[in-house]
């Protein structure tokens, strides 16, 4: 029997990147997979890539809406009942210098890397069996400070504090509760902020392990944390970076 047999996770932000590379792990090891995105277009993309049918389901939502949240929470109960785990991947970039961040640029980081995070755990939880797992998706910008990334890092810097105060919150049902924190990992995202080769680059050079993550990289980490293998650890970061933010590469 495969591993998550029998087990439904949830993933937000999964219709490509880190979270459609741990769709596909789930899958494989015997999981049923909720995604929620808020293109149609990717999710639709992201069903035909998986070719797993009815164990996937796919539902438009924006994770900073909190009816799109109900809406998704009621569509799991009808398809499969509840879940097992959700891997809080949803999240957007936005860099640029303190002072030039409009009130704009603040509410649309805020409202799907915090609120949207914590909303999707909150509306999870009547489905979310005791003895679950939540991954949260973090990022290494908390640990090193980098300017054009106040209100980005800020987001991360919450939600991976929030893994730690819900873990004790939600141990009495033996929920888990942990962060997954990447590095440079090759993405749409990645790209679109490095957008030439020697940006790519000047990134790469700076993680001890010389190159540049994969979204399978983030997605192993991810699925550990979601497994029984992970039985004993809750609040917690494990940070997927190559060393970027504890070596100096030579």
């Amino acid at each position: 029997m495969a591993e998550f047999t029998g087990k439904t996770v949830l993933i937000t932000g999964g219709g490509s990147g880190m979270g459609l590379a741990t769709a596909q792990r789930l899958l494989d090891a015997g999981a049923d997979v909720v995604l929620a995105g808020r293109s149609e277009d990717r999710l639709e993309s992201a069903v035909k890539d998986l070719d797993a049918g009815d164990r996937v389901l796919a539902v438009p939502a924006d994770v900073s809406r909190t009816a799109d949240l109900d809406r998704l929470a009621a569509r799991i109960g009808e398809r499969f009942g509840g879940l097992d785990g959700v891997f809080a991947n949803a999240g957007v970039a936005g860099f640029s210098r303190s002072a030039d961040v409009t009130e704009e640029d603040f509410d649309g980081l805020v409202g799907v890397n915090f609120k949207g995070v914590y909303f999707t755990i909150q509306k999870s939880l009547p489905l979310l069996r005791d003895g679950g797992s939540i991954v949260i998706n973090g990022s290494w910008l908390t640990h090193r400070g980098l300017a054009f990334t106040s209100v980005y890092a800020a987001t991360k810097a919450a939600v991976i504090n929030l893994a730690r105060t819900l873990a004790p919150d939600l141990g009495v049902r033996g929920i888990r509760v942990n962060a997954v924190s990447p590095g440079y990992i090759v993405t749409e995202m990645f790209e679109a902020i490095s957008t030439t080769p020697e940006a790519q680059e000047e990134c790469r050079s700076h993680v001890a392990l010389g190159r540049l993550g994969s979204a399978a990289d983030v997605a192993d980490a991810a699925v550990f944390l979601l497994s029984s293998r992970a039985s004993y650890i809750t609040g917690q970061e494990i940070v997927v970076d190559g060393g970027l933010t504890t070596s100096v590469p030579l």
